[in-house]
Formats: C-alpha cells, structure tokens, sequence
C-alpha cells in the first residue's frame, strides 16, 4: 500500500473546509447571512428556552471571541437576537432568539440539512461514520497537542 502524502492529506482537508464554507455563505447569500451566522443563529434559536452564551458558542465552534462577538452584533442589527444579562452574574450575557429569529428557524433547517445531504450523498453511511470516527480522533489529538502548548507556555511564564 502507497504511503499517504501527510501534506496533501492536511492541503485536501483546508481545501474541503473552504469549499464547505463558501457553498454554504452562496446558499445563506440570499437571506443576507453568512454561513456562520446562519450556524451561529441556529445554535442560539436552539437553545432559546434557557439563553446561550458566547462563550458556549466558541466552545462548540471554535471561532474567537472577537469574530463571534462581530457575528453577534450583525444578528442583533437584523434583529434575530436578543441579549439579557444572567441572573447572578452580571459580566455574563444571555443570548435568545427573537420573534424574527425563530421565523428564519425552518428556513435555515432545511438550507443547511439539503446542503449537509448534498455534500454527503456520495458515501456509503459505513464511510460516513469511518469518516466521523476519523475526524474525531484527529480533533482529540489536536485539543491535546494545545493543551500541551498551553501548559508549556504557562510554565514558561
């Protein structure tokens, strides 16, 4: 069996992200939304009963603070959020859907599922879940890689 070219695999796999990401900022262009606010906005209309916060959103999504507070305050302009401080702490804010939110829940649903199905119809689902077993593994290794960074440059200061 061949050797795998490492580089061309980590190339293919930015390659497949961007790709992913632009198909889906083509397919949100026409509610004026980028793909990772119609991500970001579904998560939040989700979870509207109880509030999110924006620190649970980078935790899922891994964009930084800063971007995810731009993102944020487009959709509170739009109108499809709203932001309530926490009871018991008021440095934390609680994110909620709105009435307009919610409106654009189905719309979104299906966008983002036909786009999920569209991308995944060419695997069998025992590829599919090789795949998610495989990307999984390979995100562990990568939380552990910076979690080892991070301890070393703690110790380091």
């Amino acid at each position: 069996m061949a050797a795998v070219n490492r580089e061309e695999l980590i190339r293919d796999n930015r390659r497949i992200s961007i790709q992913i990401e632009q198909m889906a900022n083509s397919s949100m262009a026409e509610q004026d939304l980028t793909a990772m606010q119609a991500n970001m906005l579904r998560y939040i209309l989700r979870h509207s009963e109880e509030g999110t916060s924006l620190t649970a959103i980078h935790r899922e999504f891994g964009y930084s603070m800063a971007a995810l507070s731009g993102m944020l305050k487009r959709l509170r302009k739009k109108g499809y959020v709203r932001v309530e401080p926490c009871d018991g702490d008021d440095r934390r804010k609680l994110l909620f859907g709105t009435r307009q939110g919610e409106e654009m829940r189905a719309y979104l649903d299906r966008a983002i599922d036909n786009a999920q199905d569209r991308l995944c119809d060419c695997f069998s689902p025992e590829e599919l879940e090789s795949l998610d077993r495989l990307q999984k593994k390979m995100l562990q290794n990568l939380a552990a890689l910076s979690e080892q960074k991070h301890n070393k440059e703690a110790s380091e200061s």
